[in-house]
C-alpha cells in the first residue's frame, strides 16, 4: 500500500520556524517528483515547492523562495520541508505529494498524504 505521511507541523509564533517530513512508503518514489502543497481555511490548494530524488532540481512559488527550502534523504524515502521566517499567512494544512513529473499543478500528482497543521501566530 502506499502511503504519505507528514509529520512536523504545529504552532509556532512568526519569525520561527518549522520543518515538515514526509515519509514515503509502499513503493519506490525515486522516479518521482515530491512536491509539497497547503490549504488555508476558505482558500483553494496552492503550491509550494517541489523536488526530486535524483537531482538538485527545485521549484518553489515566489512568496516562499528564500525562506523555505525543500529537501530529500534517499537513504530513509523522506522528503523535507523547511520552513523559515514564518509569517501568519503561512498557516495551512500543509501535504505531501508525488507526481511523475516535477510540476505545480496538483493535477499533475498521483499520490497524496493526508496533511499536517501548521499555525503561525502574529
Amino acid at each position: 500500500q502506499v502511503q504519505l505521511v507528514e509529520s512536523g507541523g504545529g504552532l509556532v509564533q512568526a519569525g520561527g520556524s518549522l520543518r515538515l517530513s514526509c515519509a514515503a512508503t509502499g513503493r519506490t518514489f525515486s522516479s518521482y517528483a515530491m512536491g509539497w502543497f497547503r490549504q488555508a481555511p476558505g482558500k483553494e490548494r496552492e503550491f509550494v515547492a517541489a523536488g526530486t530524488w535524483t537531482d538538485s532540481t527545485t521549484v518553489y512559488v515566489h512568496s516562499v523562495k528564500g525562506r523555505f527550502t525543500i529537501s530529500t534523504d534517499n537513504a530513509k524515502n523522506t522528503v523535507y520541508l523547511q520552513m523559515n521566517s514564518l509569517k501568519p499567512e503561512d498557516t495551512a494544512v500543509y501535504y505531501c505529494a508525488a507526481s511523475r513529473v516535477i510540476a505545480d499543478d496538483a493535477q499533475r500528482y498521483d499520490y497524496w498524504g493526508q496533511g499536517t497543521q501548521v499555525t503561525v501566530s502574529s
